[in-house]
Order: C-alpha cells, then sequence, then structure tokens
C-alpha cells in the first residue's frame, strides 16, 4: 500500500468507522454514512462496486474446483475480449506491478508503447499501437497488469517475453467478463454524463472525459483530501493521479462540498 493510500484509508477509517457495504460509486460505513467515491480504486473500480456479472462469473468457476496451475480454456477467453476491445490481434502477457508491464512493453516497441485509460481524451487508435498496458477494471485484482502485445510482433521480436505471475482461471474469467462489462460501458457513458457536475467540480479539477486532474497546490492536496473527506467525497489520494466523475450520481452528492469550498 502506498503511504498516499494508507493515508486515505486511515483517514476514512477514523471519520466514519469501517466500511459496511459498496455498492455502485457509494462506500457504505459503519457510522451510517454514504460516501461518494470518486477515487475508485484509481480506476480499477470505474465500472462501479459490485453488482457486477464478473464476481457470479469468479464464484461460478471457484465452485468447479478450477483454482490449479493446470491449463483451463478461462485464459483464451481473456485474449479474445482484450482483442475485441483494441481491435486487433494480441497476445497477452501478466505482470503484478505496472512498472514491470511497461518496462517489458518498453523493452519490446520502446516507440510503441502506452497505458491504455477508458475514454481517454486523445484520438488513440489503439488497435494500431504495438503494445498496450492495461489494468482490468476490476477492484479486486489490483496487483494484475496486463501487457497486449500485437502477436505479429511477438513473433518477429528478439525480445523473450513472459509474463512475472500466474493468474488463476476464476480470475481470468473474471477478467474476461469485466473487459466486455467496459466495452458496453464505453458504448453507454459519455460527455452528457460528465460534464453536469462541471459547475462545482471546475474549481479544483481538469476534467478530461470523466477523468479530473487536481488544480489544487501539491502542497494543499493532502489537506484537500481531508476537507474532502468531511464532505462525504473520497478522491485520489495521489496528487499526480486522476480522479474519477462518480458515474450515475446525483448533483446533490457534492452539495457539502459546493457550500464548503476549499480555499486555495
Amino acid at each position: 500500500m502506498s503511504e498516499e493510500l494508507e493515508f486515505l484509508s486511515q483517514e476514512l477509517f477514523s471519520r466514519y468507522g469501517t466500511v459496511k457495504r459498496a455498492r455502485g460509486c457509494f462506500l457504505y460505513t459503519a457510522k451510517g454514512e454514504r460516501l461518494t467515491d470518486l477515487f475508485q480504486e484509481n480506476g480499477r473500480a470505474v465500472l462501479g462496486w459490485g453488482g457486477s456479472s464478473a464476481f457470479t462469473i469468479f464464484k461460478n468457476t471457484m465452485n468447479r474446483g478450477l483454482t490449479g496451475s493446470f491449463f483451463t480454456d478461462y485464459p483464451h477467453r481473456t485474449v479474445r475480449a482484450v482483442e475485441k476491445l483494441f481491435n486487433s490481434s494480441r497476445e497477452l502477457f501478466y505482470f503484478s506491478s505496472k512498472k514491470g508491464a511497461l518496462k517489458a512493453g518498453i523493452l519490446v516497441s520502446p516507440e510503441g508503447t502506452s497505458v491504455y485509460r477508458p475514454w481517454s481524451p486523445a484520438a488513440t487508435e489503439w488497435s494500431k499501437i504495438d503494445c498496450v498496458l492495461f489494468a482490468p477494471a476490476l477492484p479486486w485484482a489490483e496487483n494484475i497488469f496486463i501487457l497486449a502485445v500485437k502477436k505479429e510482433l511477438v513473433q518477429k521480436t528478439s525480445v523473450k517475453l513472459s509474463s512475472d505471475t500466474l493468474v488463476p482461471a476464476p480470475l481470468h474469467a473474471a477478467i474476461a467478463r469485466s473487459v466486455y462489462d467496459l466495452i458496453k460501458a464505453l458504448q453507454e457513458r459519455e460527455e452528457k454524463h460528465w460534464f453536469i457536475y462541471d459547475s462545482v467540480l471546475a474549481k479544483y479539477w481538469e476534467r478530461k472525459g470523466p477523468y479530473l486532474f487536481s488544480k489544487v497546490p501539491a502542497e494543499r492536496y493532502a489537506d484537500f483530501v481531508l476537507h474532502c473527506l468531511e464532505c462525504g467525497l473520497v478522491i485520489n489520494p495521489d496528487c499526480k493521479e486522476p480522479s474519477i466523475v462518480p458515474f450515475g450520481a446525483d448533483k446533490g452528492v457534492f452539495s457539502k462540498l459546493k457550500n464548503n469550498p476549499f480555499e486555495m
């Protein structure tokens, strides 16, 4: 756990107690408070907490006893899902850290390696990117990073690519389902779902699609995190990483921040 994340977790607990339930973009705490989550596990929970078919598929695969190191069909399902997402033929490699995945991609294609962020405003044709670093939209798979490399490039490169972590079949099944869920969300969520909060959020963040990049000075950012907590908002504890517009939340969730502005 990073220092920033530990800070956020401790401060959230000291104010509201443990989180008893998470659903959609909301966290429900032991003290009976509902908090709006703009951190979303640094994007891993962008599709929402709980209620996902990915979790059901994970449990069903577990119930079939497919938890060993033997080969199953599930890795192929993940490949097919990611190929549909990036509209290109890919071979997948799995890493336990973003740094490891990025390093491998740069070794294969220094100029053709990019980190994928859903709804990125940049007009990137992902099918043309050699190596795409992809973090599954699963809030309980924080140590899985996928490097999707063009299949023809794998066959040509002299670099020996290999995964540094083993992904069990239930997690493969969940990742594949989450990718299809993401593809569906990409077709449904758009600008009209995000700009409606700009009247409050634009003071503190520059919004690019659903992503909120802080305008608060770095030296004041920790204070801003605490101020937002007091207003019932959980934001990204790292000032260098974006918070995310809470999809589907009523504008009223920002009323405390609007009525009690943070002085920068």
